[in-house]
C-alpha cells in the first residue's frame, strides 16, 4: 500500500469502512438495515458482505441482529446492478410492483413504520434497462442464509415456481 493511500486509511478508515460489527447504538435508536449484494459483483467479494453480516451475528447474537438486520444476496446481480440474473428489487426506488415485496424501500419503510420485518422479495430482470420495459424474470431474494430453491416444476423465470430454504 503507498504511502498516502496508507495515511488516508488511517485516518478516515473509522468513516469510511463499514466494518464495525457492534451496532447496538444503531439499533437501540430504532435503525434498521437492509444489506444486499450481487453474487457477480466483480468490484467487492460477495463474501465481504457476508462476513460483515456474520460479524454482526456474532457480536450481537442472532436474535438482536435479527431484530434490525437483513441481508440479502441476489444471484447473477454485478455491482448495484446489472448482470444476467434479476436486478430490479427497488434498489433505486423503483420497481415494476411498488409494494413492499417487489421494493426493498418499501420494505424497509414498513420495517421502521409498521415492525414488519421484510422477508422474501421479489427481483425483476427487465428486457432492457429502460424501467418501462417488460419483465422477463423474477426470482426471488431469500433472508440469508436461505437461497431461492426450484420447486421443481413450473417456469423457472417465475418467482412463484421457488421457495426460501437453507442449503444443506
Amino acid at each position: 500500500m503507498d504511502e498516502a493511500v496508507h495515511a488516508a486509511d488511517k485516518k478516515f478508515a473509522h468513516v469510511f469502512n463499514a466494518t464495525d460489527p457492534n451496532l447496538k447504538p444503531f439499533a437501540s435508536h430504532g435503525g434498521k438495515l437492509i444489506i444486499y449484494h450481487g453474487w457477480n459483483d466483480a468490484a467487492i467479494s460477495a463474501l465481504n458482505s457476508i462476513n460483515y453480516y456474520e460479524s454482526v451475528v456474532s457480536k450481537m447474537g442472532h436474535k438482536d441482529a435479527d431484530s434490525f438486520l437483513r441481508l440479502y444476496m441476489v444471484p447473477g446481480m454485478e455491482h448495484c446492478s446489472g448482470g444476467p440474473g434479476p436486478d430490479v428489487f427497488g434498489e433505486f426506488g423503483f420497481s415494476p410492483v411498488n409494494d413492499p415485496q417487489h421494493n426493498m424501500y418499501m420494505a424497509l419503510e414498513q420495517w421502521v413504520e409498521k415492525g414488519t420485518p421484510p422477508s422474501t422479495i421479489i427481483a425483476s430482470k427487465l428486457e432492457s434497462p429502460n424501467p418501462s420495459s417488460a419483465v422477463k424474470e423474477t426470482r426471488p431474494l431469500c433472508v440469508y442464509p436461505q437461497i431461492a430453491k426450484y420447486k421443481g416444476s413450473g417456469d423457472t423465470n417465475d418467482a412463484a415456481n421457488f421457495t426460501c430454504a437453507t442449503d444443506k
